[in-house]
């Protein structure tokens, strides 16, 4: 039987977030997911770790909920260990200066959001060795999609593939990772289909999870290594987990159990 393993939920955008014991999941996601980001005030767009030519250090900045529901303030801690609240009025230059360009905490979604994404040269992907402005959802601070699932399966693989890598869950930034008991990138067989989990919830796999150079950067102890990406490039088409939507929203806890419905 299929079951939770982690929980994940990552408050601001591209930084590292907080693993959860439960969570209320909503038709927006995991509650209270990528709720704020930073914009980058030079150029209107999205502060993203998807170009981390511009933004080498976002994984070094931590966010978690001091009491979500209430204020909603978010404590973030700096590279430096030092720590600020959302709220404060020096949050701002604190994380401009951190980050060595000025940035702005926001949580109202520009009309037209966009980032930036470097393309590493693999010869599988697109665009290889550029910067391109990426198109985000309309209302959201998301890439692509509102969920993110991952298997002990895939990550089993991949590190079949290549011993020498650590291909850890953190690298790709999961919110529901899933322990399975079966060979190969199990949840690729779960497209279009309907996973319930736990006795209230229910999410439609909508989609693969296309990866890109942020799997490969240095995460605390996890080093950069680009062969992380290269190896899902060669073998999967640079899909690492599946996105979906959810059909029932509610409230899941790690060990529930996880069933693809047919």
């Amino acid at each position: 039987m299929s079951t939770i393993a982690s929980l994940w939920r990552y408050p601001v955008k591209s930084m590292m977030g907080e693993e959860l014991r439960s969570t209320k999941v909503t038709e927006k996601g995991i509650y209270g997911d990528r709720a704020f980001a930073l914009v980058d005030m030079e150029t209107g767009k999205i502060v993203s770790a998807k170009n981390p030519r511009r933004w080498a250090n976002m994984f070094s900045f931590r966010s978690r909920y001091d009491d979500l529901g209430s204020s909603n303030n978010i404590r973030i801690t700096l590279p430096d260990g030092t720590t600020v609240n959302s709220n404060d009025d020096s949050a701002n230059s604190m994380l401009s200066k951190a980050l060595g360009k000025e940035v702005k905490f926001i949580s109202q979604v520009p009309d037209n959001p966009q980032l930036e994404e470097y393309w590493p040269d693999i010869a599988e992907l697109d665009n290889r060795n550029m910067v391109t402005d990426e198109n985000m959802p309309k209302g959201t601070f998301y890439d692509l999609a509102i969920i993110h699932l991952l298997t002990t399966s895939t990550l089993n693989e991949l590190s079949r593939l290549y011993p020498e890598g650590r291909f850890e869950a953190r690298r790709f930034r999961p919110n529901i990772i899933v322990n399975t008991d079966q060979d190969g990138f199990v949840e690729s067989g779960w497209i279009g289909k309907t996973v319930a989990i736990g006795d209230e919830v229910k999410l439609k796999i909508t989609d693969h999870c296309p990866r890109c150079v942020m799997t490969t950067l240095e995460q605390g102890d996890l080093p950069k290594d680009t062969k992380i990406l290269r190896i899902a490039a060669e073998h999967n088409k640079a899909h690492v987990g599946v996105y979906a939507e959810v059909i029932k929203g509610g409230t899941i806890k790690c060990a529930d159990a996880v069933r693809v419905m047919v």
